[in-house]
């Protein structure tokens, strides 16, 4: 599971800083998306948008902590807290700085259309962090929903807002109801449905097929991420095709827990994975702003640069754009610095021991962390089911 957060994370934040361009225009800083441009690039937007396996990972976890706290007798008002409380320190953090930014950026005389687009790019993340705690909060509600009600009516809204012309604000509805869904699943995941692998090849096939006859057939955008400039987007709010998709993901999600198991036995495979995870709600936060930070930097110093301040129009942007990544990459390094300890908080006391904030970043306490390297308790699992098949 830590794996598979660590996989989200990781796509959520490549993803943004290879489809989101802030191109310099007359002294000015616009956004503009190679997916507008270069409509090839498309495919980029299935591997990078992982937000249902995010979603996933939390409703697993989350139904099984609310499990385990009614067990031992802890209080929902308790549970909530713990679990809401990494979330939200390190989004006071960013608005702190981000008020001191857009005050400092208006009275170097930067221009307001500038600084609006850099504040609409570090708060436009943070619908995410609402719509997680909201799933959170309703988890005694929703864990034992199944996933197609949420599903249904997604599906109906559809059908109002584009079979009947309906209202656009109707779509709204589909930012709890879309994520919803995959929540669902993540629930009946921890309460020990979906076993197997059948399930996986359902999701993944049934999901995909879906998807693809929306995109074909039905009109939707081929781009699982929203496009500036694009009539309709797929994830602002969530369409049907943006939630089947996340179905395959799920999908896929359950096929590859096997094989994530196994590669993280390995020591460097489960640090990288521990670090993520210890640190998932800062890289969350800030990598954006590490993006934004050496854009603005760059363009100060040394003018419009390709790939960082010019139309994403070619192919050539493409490569320029690879080569600034490690640069993206060692600012949001400097950003973690800085600001993960208000992720981490204080230790404090809670049940059996010591516990920091209120877990990991999908609310509750990573297990690769808490537990130490998995490649032990990976074999003696393995070994396990190895000795009942044996017996059986």
């Amino acid at each position: 599971m830590d794996g598979l957060r660590a996989v989200a994370i990781l796509g959520v934040v490549l993803g943004h800083w290879l489809v989101t361009a802030l191109v310099a225009d007359s002294g000015t800083l616009r956004v503009a998306s190679p997916l507008l441009y270069q409509p090839g690039l498309t495919p980029v937007s299935w591997v990078f948008q992982t937000l249902a396996v995010f979603f996933l990972v939390g409703g697993q976890m989350g139904a099984r902590s609310h499990d385990s706290a009614c067990a031992r007798g802890i209080t929902y008002r308790r549970w909530l807290r713990a679990r809401l409380a990494r979330l939200f320190r390190p989004v006071a953090a960013v608005l702190t700085v981000w008020a001191v930014a857009a005050g400092a950026l208006l009275g170097a005389g930067v221009s307001l259309l500038t600084v609006h687009t850099l504040l609409k790019l570090v708060l436009s993340p943070l619908w995410f962090l609402l719509v997680y705690a909201v799933l959170t909060a309703a988890t005694p509600l929703v864990a034992r929903l199944h996933p197609l009600w949420p599903l249904a009516v997604v599906l109906h809204v559809d059908l109002i807002r584009f079979g009947f012309d309906g209202p656009a604000w109707l779509g709204w509805v589909n930012l709890a109801a879309g994520w919803l869904v995959p929540y669902c699943l993540g629930a009946a995941w921890g309460r020990g449905r979906l076993r197997g692998r059948t399930a996986g090849w359902v999701l993944l096939s049934g999901g995909a097929a879906v998807t693809a006859g929306l995109v074909l057939l039905g009109g939707y955008p081929a781009a699982m991420v929203g496009v500036p400039g694009a009539p309709v987007s797929n994830l602002n709010p969530p369409t049907l095709a943006a939630v089947t998709f996340g179905l395959a993901q799920c999908g896929a999600a359950l096929l590859l827990r096997g094989p994530l198991r196994r590669v993280l036995a390995r020591p460097v495979a489960w640090a990288v994975v521990a670090l993520v995870n210890l640190a998932a709600m800062t890289v969350f936060l800030w990598h954006q702003t590490a993006m934004m930070a050496v854009s603005v930097t760059t363009l100060r110093l040394a003018g419009p640069q390709p790939g960082l301040h010019t139309v994403p129009e070619g192919p050539g942007w493409v490569l320029a754009r690879l080569g600034w990544l490690p640069v993206f990459a060692g600012a949001l390094l400097i950003c973690w610095a800085a600001f993960h300890a208000y992720e981490a908080g204080r230790p404090r006391k809670g049940g059996g021991g010591v516990v920091r904030g209120g877990g990991s970043a999908a609310g509750g306490g990573s297990r690769v962390v808490r537990e130490g390297r998995p490649g032990k308790q990976a074999q003696q699992a393995q070994q396990a089911r190895n000795v009942e098949q044996r017996s059986v």
